[in-house]
């Protein structure tokens, strides 16, 4: 899905479609997913180069950000401050956290910081921003643009509501949603705010608890849901899977408690079929992630988006297995 500009948006089957070009949505979740490989090939490497100077390209001097570029290299949106702006920092700052190289964690820092001070409107965004901002907090503590990032992040979610039937901070779940306690989790535990913790495993419990049917992941579908709509929803997409990985991933970081890494295994197992109509949403020969769970049928599409939210689950039960096993080897004698 990639050339040597950046990362294609969708596919037709496993083959891109290029008349649809590139987004930064994709290619910074590209970086994201490179970033946490404890080691890159060469070939990798190269990839996370790619990446960087694609979003790097797409920010303007105000810190606002292109989305869609096509493939005659031309950008066809204004700079601006949706989404792909938050996934943007969330690329970037874990890339200046965790890649491989000092240079390449500089470029990523100082890119990072350009694009750190601008503010968007859309809680998601703000959500994605902060999950960079939470990765370059832990390596550079007291870094002032990140911290302003958490705290009005932190803030711009708000705490739960008092219904405990629907404690959630908005009236509808959207996409994406485990991105919002997983921010609350990041912030209190870069902060050192326990409240901020506390609500955040609430609301990521009470999620968990109400996107699970008959034991299996039965997520929320495009279009939104709540509790005046039917179950199960389609069209489900990847994304829901993923985000709840990372946020479960994030609660077992924190707490310690192996509740989370069921949770984990859960997503893992919706993408290869654990899930709504039993089928699996992937393709093995390509290892593409399908673009959606229908009512009867899986996507035969395999965009950046799906693909990258099966990789992204996959590394989180990956890291999981790896952790079992060197405690296993901790414990012989």
């Amino acid at each position: 899905m990639s050339d040597s500009t950046g990362l294609f948006e969708h596919a037709q089957g496993a083959v891109p479609r290029r008349n649809h070009g590139y987004c930064v949505d994709d290619v910074a979740r590209g970086l994201v997913v490179l970033a946490r490989e404890p080691r890159l090939s060469t070939e990798l490497h190269r990839l996370a180069e790619r990446y960087l100077a694609f979003v790097s390209h797409a920010q303007v001097h105000t810190g606002a950000v292109h989305n869609r570029l096509g493939f005659d290299r031309r950008w066809s949106d204004s700079a601006g401050s949706g989404d792909w702006w938050g996934r943007a920092l969330w690329g970037l700052g874990t890339l200046a956290a965790r890649g491989g190289d000092g240079w390449i964690r500089d470029e990523a820092l100082s890119r990072f910081e350009i694009s750190a001070v601008h503010r968007s409107p859309s809680r998601r965004a703000m959500a994605f921003a902060a999950l960079g901002a939470a990765e370059v907090f832990s390596q550079y503590p007291g870094h002032r643009p990140a911290q302003a990032l958490l705290t009005l992040t932190a803030r711009a979610i708000g705490r739960p509501a008092g219904d405990p039937r629907w404690p959630w901070p908005e009236k509808r779940l959207y996409y994406a949603n485990a991105v919002l306690p997983e921010v609350l989790l990041a912030v209190g535990q870069a902060l050192g705010d326990t409240a901020l913790i506390d609500d955040g495993l609430a609301l990521l419990s009470w999620l968990r608890k109400v996107e699970t049917r008959d034991g299996h992941l039965s997520v929320t579908p495009v279009g939104g849901w709540s509790r005046v709509d039917g179950r199960p929803g389609f069209d489900q997409q990847p994304i829901e899977a993923a985000s709840l990985a990372d946020a479960f991933a994030r609660a077992f970081a924190v707490t310690g408690d192996p509740v989370w890494t069921d949770g984990i295994r859960m997503c893992a197992a919706w993408f290869m079929g654990d899930n709504d109509i039993g089928k699996p949403v992937m393709n093995a020969d390509t290892g593409g992630g399908c673009d959606g769970l229908g009512r009867s049928a899986v996507s035969l599409n395999q965009g950046a988006e799906s693909t990258l939210a099966l990789i992204s689950t996959l590394q989180h039960e990956k890291s999981l297995t790896l952790q079992h096993e060197k405690s296993l080897e901790r414990k012989q004698p």
